[in-house]
């Protein structure tokens, strides 16, 4: 598969056209991000490390049933994934209240919610990715009602299954964020899942072992991810 010309790049990603116009390489860069942009760094072997944590639970949910755009590793930091047309949507589930739900309706951090709560906000990083619903959706013409009610349906079958996933490895599967696309008339998980995106807290301890260890100095933020990486059962390669 021949890598081509850049068509997109974001935060810490960059996507590449290939000699196959239904395929694009997805690059995971070492850039890492924080508050829409106003904290980054670059943290050696981050890209290396996401892509094939993404690797290993995108293959993992579509084993389950969850169908995604992954296809293959094509290297160490690059995978190859099918093109979709995205919903500029964000699908979050909430296990439990932590960061931005805490601040807007005041509740106590850490509490347990069940059934877990469910949101939609608009991907938008210069309107701060504010929190929309079905309404929205529909009337701005972002997405059909069914499409709406897919991506809901998907994010919870997802969530059921990610739950024990990370419980098994002694993790608390805090909150998470998912996006889907079309591709040939049918919805694809897509974009990643990894520690950038979700919130993984050790059972035990409840030490934070995501992204909020950059966001909040804690420190150690790829040797941490490397610890979930092998809590889980994956074999990283850096070199």
């Amino acid at each position: 598969m021949e890598k081509l010309s850049q068509i997109t790049t974001g935060k810490a990603k960059s996507l590449f056209a290939t000699s196959n116009p239904e395929h694009l390489i997805m690059e995971f860069r070492d850039d890492t991000s924080a508050f829409d942009g106003k904290k980054m760094e670059a943290l050696d072997n981050k890209g290396k490390v996401n892509n094939q944590f993404n690797a290993f639970v995108m293959e993992f949910l579509a084993s389950k049933g969850i169908e995604t755009h992954f296809i293959e590793l094509v290297s160490g930091n690059e995978s190859l994934v099918r093109k979709l047309e995205m919903f500029p949507i964000e699908c979050v589930v909430r296990n439990r209240a932590t960061g931005s739900l805490c601040k807007r309706l005041g509740i106590e951090d850490g509490l347990i919610l069940d059934p877990p709560l469910f949101e939609f906000f608009l991907k938008d990083d210069a309107l701060g990715d504010p929190l929309i619903n079905d309404h929205h959706i529909e009337s701005f013409g972002w997405a059909s009602q069914e499409q709406a009610d897919s991506m809901r349906e998907l994010s919870l079958k997802a969530n059921n299954i990610l739950v024990d996933f990370f419980k098994e490895a002694n993790l608390i599967l805090v909150d998470y964020k998912l996006e889907f696309g079309i591709f040939n008339g049918k919805m694809l998980l897509a974009d990643e899942f990894t520690p950038d995106g979700c919130r993984l807290w050790d059972k035990d301890t409840l030490t934070k072992m995501d992204k909020d260890r950059f966001r909040q100095d804690l420190g150690n933020v790829i040797e941490t991810y490397g610890e979930v990486a092998e809590r889980l059962g994956m074999q990283i390669k850096l070199d």
